[in-house]
């Protein structure tokens, strides 16, 4: 089996997303403590994001130690290969923090620039959503499947809020004019979760502005493995001006409906 294999990736990426989740179980206290912040006060990191990060970080290292590793907390850190590690150690912190059950480790496998892997492990739910490119994307042994032939009216969408200011004034515009036009909407906080609800059918689509690589990695490829479309708007990549994922037909009305709402810019500072 060639190094670069993506079976035997995902295999790596299950155990060590499986051992990372049983950790934070483990240790999560009653309600954890807010170590730093990023983009805004609200914007929480606690240690155990940090702890988990350090926990994935060794096990791919003492694996695969010529691999490269970008993590939501520590960065990126070179490797000599052709392999690159997507990590996100809690998606879902502030729900991790109060103790909401829609977070998850987030693992995504990069071969030469593309995802080939990803594993999005649903910690509180026990669910481990995976998928290889071509391969399908996988729940408990059954395949994923996106749900089909819905039309916008009628469908449930996920989606998800900044944490700055200027930019839920945007968002809060955008989602008032989309809320009428859609059977109802759906806000869970976590990303790579809300892509896995899209694959699992649990939810039509999803759109959201501001999130990270690491965010989607894994859960866009589980996403597409399972028959949505995933992308961006004006056919731009998935990226954080926004990331919008449902079934092809469903995924061009969201999205010309979010295209004319001018959905990527903030409100001008102090509004």
């Amino acid at each position: 089996m060639r190094p670069e294999d993506p079976l035997a990736l995902l295999a790596l990426a299950k155990d060590i997303a499986a051992e990372a989740g049983e950790m934070l179980l483990a240790k999560r206290p009653a309600r954890p403590e807010v170590v730093d912040t990023k983009s805004s006060p609200t914007d929480v990191v606690t240690a155990l994001d940090r702890e988990s990060e350090d926990l994935i970080r060794a096990r791919i290292r003492a694996a695969r130690p010529g691999d490269a590793i970008l993590g939501e907390e520590a960065g990126a850190d070179a490797g000599r290969g052709r392999v690159r590690w997507i990590v996100d150690p809690i998606d879902g912190t502030v729900n991790f923090l109060y103790g909401l059950p829609s977070w998850a480790v987030s693992i995504g496998v990069e071969v030469d620039g593309e995802i080939v892997a990803g594993v999005v492990n649903a910690v509180p739910t026990g669910e481990l959503f995976t998928a290889t490119k071509g391969g399908g994307a996988w729940l408990a042994g059954e395949r994923l499947r996106c749900n089909t032939g819905v039309p916008l009216d009628r469908a449930l969408i996920a989606t998800g809020f900044g944490y700055e200011a200027s930019r839920r004034v945007v968002q809060a515009e955008v989602v008032a004019v989309v809320l009428p036009r859609v059977r109802d909407i759906r806000r869970a906080g976590s990303c790579a979760v809300d892509l896995c609800s899209v694959a699992a059918g649990r939810v039509d689509g999803y759109y959201e502005r501001g999130t990270q690589y690491w965010d989607h990695a894994a859960g866009g490829l589980i996403a597409a493995e399972a028959g949505a479309r995933v992308g961006g708007l004006h056919g731009k990549p998935v990226g954080p001006e926004m990331a919008v994922c449902a079934a092809p037909g469903l995924f061009e009305e969201l999205h010309d409906l979010l295209a004319s709402l001018d959905p990527e810019r903030d409100a001008p500072t102090g509004r």
